[in-house]
């Protein structure tokens, strides 16, 4: 029996993160800064492949009810102790992305891996969840290298005393596109991201593979 979750494509696929809006949250507060990107990506993949694996190995021994409060458990476990190694090697950019890194356990719930990998291989199943955490982490970074140079007139990276080295720091940008630095201006940037994402998945074919099986029948 052919599994829809890991038959589908990781980018044009119903499962996808742009298809299931999953990560919308974290796409809009993670990008307004290259360096929050980048933080938020190494946090998505330590997440999402580590809550991945301890729950893959341990499901067996997990009664049949309140699986998906231990879920809970575990992924908001994994985001703490990764704050925790961040603020021990970057404590002032741990304070400015705390906020939206316990995000990433209501995302991974979200996301409804756990739902369609019970007949899963172990290594299938990691695999799976690490390249969707790197796709949304590519989404993240994305996004931020066109909302902080076009929005702040800056680019920057983590590290520094101050917790943000940036590349240029003009702090110039043209007054109609400041908006991009803003939620308001993510959700604008996120609605026609979206919008293209679509246009290009019917442009391209690529339907999704239950879709496929309808109309072979």
């Amino acid at each position: 029996m052919m599994n829809d979750r890991f038959e589908s494509h990781l980018f044009w696929g119903s499962y996808s993160p742009l298809s299931m809006l999953s990560g919308s949250a974290l796409i809009i507060l993670a990008s307004s800064r290259l360096a929050f990107a980048l933080v938020c990506a190494a946090s998505l993949i330590w997440v999402y492949g580590l809550t991945t694996l301890v729950f893959s190995v341990s499901k067996k021994i997990l009664p049949e009810y309140g699986k998906i409060l231990v879920l809970l458990f575990l992924s908001s476990f994994m985001c703490g102790i990764f704050m925790i190694l961040m603020g021990l090697i970057n404590p002032l950019l741990m304070l400015g992305t705390g906020f939206f890194i316990f995000l990433i356990a209501p995302c991974f719930l979200g996301a409804g891996l756990f739902e369609s990998s019970r007949q899963a291989d172990l290594e299938e199943v990691i695999s799976r969840a690490v390249l969707e955490a790197f796709v949304l982490s590519l989404i993240i970074i994305s996004f931020a290298l066109i909302r902080e140079p076009l929005g702040m007139g800056t680019l920057s990276f983590p590290g520094g005393p101050e917790g943000i080295k940036e590349i240029f720091g003009s702090g110039e940008a043209f007054i109609p596109v400041r908006i991009l630095s803003t939620s308001a201006g993510a959700l604008l940037l996120l609605g026609y991201g979206t919008a293209l994402f679509r246009y290009l998945r019917e442009r391209t074919g690529a339907t999704p593979p239950e879709n496929n099986r309808e109309d072979a029948q």
